[in-house]
């Protein structure tokens, strides 16, 4: 691994240099709440073999915070030694040789299998696809969680009619902690069991206090409902 940022992690298979040129692998990254998920696909670039080094510190300076890169006496080390391996299918910690450079949380995207990646459609942030979808934008769980489960959201104080559980909003996930900053909790989380019961749930809850705003958001586990804090004094 040669190093990565927020949005790219760059790592060779061999240094074996070709007309003074060594062959790197561009993957692409997104920052998750849940963590960093790689994405498909890898773009080849060639960097010249004698500043493979300069190419690094350039591509991943220090004053990016998501920044690392891998030392420069381990790089010089293996281009000496022609360090030459086959360019693997995906990749996996057990196949990197400086694991230990890695920050913990890209080694464990590393872990999972790669997805399709996008830009958000507000901030331009790599996220997942299809993860956070309105008005049919693509956009990063931050912005999905400002927009619709802020003021203009879809918010009510009634029970759902069995019609409107097919347009409530639909996400992967509800991020606990991104819900403070739109001051919202999340009260009920109902999953593994029938539609019909979930439906009463959800109703159930909404139906406890109707002075209350609600929200019910489908997820890939069921449903969530969200309630708007009271900024009423205590």
């Amino acid at each position: 691994m040669l190093g990565g940022n927020a949005g790219t992690l760059a790592f060779v298979s061999s240094l074996r240099a070709e007309n003074k040129q060594v062959t790197a692998w561009l993957a692409p990254l997104a920052w998750t709440p849940i963590g960093v998920t790689l994405g498909e696909g890898w773009q080849r670039v060639n960097i010249a073999a004698d500043n493979l080094g300069a190419w690094v510190d350039q591509t991943f300076p220090q004053e990016d915070e998501r920044a690392f890169v891998t030392p420069l006496r381990d790089l010089e080390i293996l281009l000496r030694s022609a360090w030459h391996a086959e360019v693997p299918e995906r990749l996996s910690e057990d196949i990197l040789i400086n694991a230990e450079d890695i920050p913990e949380d890209v080694l464990d995207g590393i872990v999972h299998p790669p997805e399709a990646l996008t830009q958000c459609a507000v901030c331009r942030r790599s996220c997942v696809r299809d993860h956070f979808q309105w008005n049919e934008r693509q956009l990063c769980a931050w912005d999905y969680h400002a927009t619709v489960f802020g003021k203009r959201g879809p918010w009510r104080s009634e029970p759902y009619e069995d019609r409107l559980f097919a347009t409530i909003p639909k996400a992967a996930y509800v991020a606990p902690g991104l819900l403070g900053e739109v001051n919202v909790e999340a009260i009920l989380a109902v999953t593994g069991v029938p539609e019909a019961l979930m439906r009463a749930l959800v109703n159930a809850a909404i139906g406890a206090d109707a002075a209350a705003a609600y929200l019910a958001v489908r997820t890939d586990e069921g449903i969530t409902v969200l309630r708007e804090r009271s900024t009423a004094p205590v």
